[in-house]
């Protein structure tokens, strides 16, 4: 009996899943030499498609899979609960699926989809490109994506526009008088951050504001991030007097270090997020922040993937361009008097 696996091919043949799979499946969409590569390991391996799951492929599972980047970023926890209680008012139960913020776990959890352990799949702001989710697809596969809107008949998308809540973030700030504002972005390769920093582009220069690379540093999404983001600012001794980071998360972590440093905000530092994570409204001062449907996006997504899925009665309906809303608290809203130097610049 062949016991290999399909996992096991990929890893011989140096490539992920998805693609072992496209070349079983003659996608037109893996190169001669990669595809050579992938049979030489099937070969090799002696390995054999299951049987069993390729006429599986007709029937239901009743599950589908939600891939986050990190199970640990509170802002996946509202998608989650959306996707799950949609999915179970409709029969079907969800598989939470934690990628580590690796893309490599992200393709590895397809193989639940080509082993026919989940019908469908959704992935949350993923690091994939759209041309593998595209590939996935066109392999026959249910997915939905939501974070990014992926030009595909048979994708569809939940997200919202990162570049507007961004500007009007950084429109607010300038608004209170600050001219030198900091922002912390998330996970390079993120389409967040690089829309989130684009919208904090745009809003600089349509206030006739230079844009400064050293009031930019990098926070990976989390409180710890946030939290060595902010120090290293300070060590670039760039003074701003306002920080807008790209998630709740990170502001946390300025925060921490705002409490080491003896900064007080908003007096001495403007502090806006992006998420409206439950903890926002519980600590002092109340966090400024952008709120984004997440439930809503989550319970949307679920409900058009398993539509789509069976009756597809929403046929004409595949993207969903939600609303997100700044929501002004007390970290941004001490006015910065420049005359009298009410607000000190933080050198």
């Amino acid at each position: 009996m062949n016991d290999s696996k399909i996992i096991d091919v990929a890893n011989r043949a140096k490539v992920s899943v998805a693609t072992v799979s496209r070349v079983l499946n003659r996608s037109e969409l893996v190169s001669e030499k990669t595809k050579k590569r992938v049979l030489e390991a099937i070969q090799e391996m002696n390995y054999t498609p299951n049987a069993m799951a390729k006429n599986l492929r007709s029937k239901k599972t009743m599950k589908i899979g939600v891939v986050v980047a990190d199970i640990e970023v509170s802002y996946f926890a509202e998608i989650i609960k959306g996707v799950e209680n949609m999915a179970n008012s409709l029969d079907y139960n969800v598989i939470i699926c934690d990628a580590q913020n690796k893309k490599q776990k992200e393709l590895e959890y397809a193989s639940l989809l080509q082993n026919r352990t989940v019908d469908g799949m959704i992935f949350v702001t993923p690091e994939m490109t759209n041309k593998e989710i595209i590939g996935l697809v066109e392999d026959g596969y249910s997915v939905g994506v939501i974070g990014r809107n992926i030009d595909h008949e048979q994708i569809p998308c939940a997200f919202t526009d990162n570049v507007k809540l961004a500007r009007d973030v950084v429109n607010h700030l300038i608004e209170q008088g600050h001219e030198r504002i900091a922002f912390l972005s998330g996970y390079a390769d993120a389409i967040d951050s690089y829309e989130r920093l684009e919208g904090y582009m745009k809003a600089l220069r349509d206030a006739g504001m230079p844009f400064i690379p050293d009031l930019i540093d990098n926070g990976d999404f989390n409180e710890d991030g946030g939290y060595r983001s902010f120090m290293r600012l300070r060590e670039k001794n760039t003074d701003f007097t306002a920080i807008f980071t790209a998630n709740d998360e990170m502001a946390l972590g300025v925060y921490k270090a705002c409490k080491q440093l003896s900064i007080q905000v908003p007096q001495h530092l403007a502090v806006v997020g992006v998420d409206n994570i439950r903890l926002t409204k519980y600590i002092t001062p109340r966090l400024s922040t952008v709120d984004q449907p997440k439930y809503t996006m989550g319970a949307l997504l679920a409900e058009k993937l398993i539509d789509q899925m069976n009756n597809n009665e929403f046929k004409d309906k595949r993207i969903f361009k939600v609303e997100s809303k700044l929501l002004i608290r007390e970290s941004s809203i001490f006015k910065r008097n420049h005359e009298n130097g009410s607000q000190a610049a933080l050198q």
